[in-house]
């Protein structure tokens, strides 16, 4: 496999255009039906199912011989696994917790940062002791426990629910936009949150792509560089967690949390072409650590506040798949400039840039001057805990522009009163 991986040694434009289309597209591009997915068959299969097809894609990437096989094994099949797997996960936390939503997404979040932090170094340990092909083997065990950990998943009725895409008696266009979630691309104030994630999502991931790099450009060995994102790791695990419980206390509102905390970000990205010291360079990327860690369980709390908890499943898989194309687009446009320009500079300035254009744009969401938090309890569509009381079906969403095409937080779930016929 060594004179595979040296195809890759070509300008950082070409480098990352490849990993990320290798990595983003099988995955990201399915994102937005598994919601609707989920939402009629249940988190467990989906997730069960996800923990099949990420396991045996690394299975069968074991027997490569070519990279075209790589691709097709690791990109496709293990890919469209954790797919299956990823939605449906943060859609059930957001279900099973209305009071401490935030702090319970960051306990599940601290998960990326752990992983961060070890896996890379046992990932290494394995290859140096059972070789590539053994080591993926392992991998592929580890993966298939996420049919385990789908097999956990409690099935949860809420009244919020909707009605399923083949219940008898709604009309047959009614039931397509459903089961596509096209009813939400008319909800401009959730359109107008995915357009400012998918801003945030184009350089958040620069500094996983690029600052080792950048680290080595300074002078710096290697252990140093490898070090640095070690420590945006565990500052990345420390955010998640404290951002949950700042946000649960009640005393901000989400939307301004998460304002603070893509502020902060962006600012922290535009630094780093300043720290040329290894201490400053440490630092910096210690605060990008925490502070990109904060705002992450932020972004999926917010989804029921907007669009109902009953929606959650698809506007959950509708946001990931849009945002995906700042994921996908973000680090090829970084090496690009690298390439034009000679350093990392305009790469991490340009980062930042996108970060705070998307605050900018979290700026004209709907009420964003109220000091005040929304109450839980005088939303229709989040006033019941998960578990509670019996969960009889919800009235259908109404259909086409006059039902969501209006400027308000209010949730999809409340479009019809309690009581009128569907």
């Amino acid at each position: 496999m060594k004179p595979a991986s040296g195809r890759f040694t070509t300008k950082s434009f070409f480098t990352q255009r490849i990993v990320n289309l290798w990595n983003l597209l099988p995955e990201e591009a399915v994102k937005a039906r598994l919601g609707n997915l989920t939402a009629r068959y249940g988190a467990r299969p989906v997730v069960m199912t996800g923990g099949v097809f990420s396991g045996l894609g690394l299975l069968l990437a074991s027997f490569a011989t070519s990279l075209a096989h790589l691709y097709l094994c690791i990109g496709l099949f293990s890919g469209f696994g954790w797919a299956l797997v990823f939605t449906p996960s943060v859609a059930s936390v957001a279900r099973y917790f209305k009071k401490r939503r935030t702090l319970a997404t960051g306990l599940a979040f601290t998960g990326v940062g752990l992983s961060s932090f070890a896996f890379s170094p046992l990932f290494q340990f394995l290859v140096d002791t059972y070789a590539w092909r053994g080591a993926l083997m392992l991998v592929a065990a580890m993966s298939f426990n996420l049919v385990v950990c789908g097999a956990l998943i409690r099935p949860l009725a809420l009244k919020e629910d909707l009605a399923g895409p083949g219940c008898p008696g709604r009309p047959c266009l009614e039931k397509l936009s459903s089961l596509l979630g096209l009813h939400l691309l008319s909800h401009w104030p959730f359109m107008r949150y995915v357009f400012a994630i998918t801003l945030i999502n184009t350089g958040y991931f620069i500094p996983y792509v690029h600052l080792v790099a950048r680290t080595r450009e300074l002078g710096f060995d290697e252990y140093q560089a490898a070090f640095l994102m070690s420590v945006a790791a565990v500052a990345d695990l420390c955010g998640r967690l404290f951002s949950g419980w700042l946000a649960d206390c009640g005393a901000f509102r989400l939307l301004h949390i998460l304002v603070a905390w893509t502020s902060l970000t962006g600012i922290s990205l535009v630094l780093i072409p300043l720290g040329q010291g290894y201490p400053l360079l440490a630092t910096i990327a210690t605060c990008y650590g925490f502070f990109s860690g904060a705002l992450t369980p932020v972004v999926f709390s917010i989804v029921p506040e907007i669009v109902g908890i009953g929606n959650i499943f698809g506007s959950l898989g509708l946001l990931q798949m849009i945002e995906s194309i700042g994921g996908l687009l973000g680090a090829p446009l970084s090496g690009w400039l690298r390439d034009t320009t000679g350093d990392y500079t305009a790469s991490f300035v340009a980062a930042g840039a996108f970060l705070l254009a998307g605050t900018l744009v979290l700026l004209t969401l709907p009420n964003f001057s109220s000091c005040m938090r929304a109450s839980p309890g005088n939303q229709q569509g989040t006033k019941v805990e998960a578990g509670e009381g019996p969960s009889p079906a919800a009235t259908p969403i109404p259909v086409g522009p006059s039902a969501h095409n209006r400027d308000s937080y209010e949730p999809l779930a409340a479009t019809a009163q309690p009581g009128t016929k569907s």
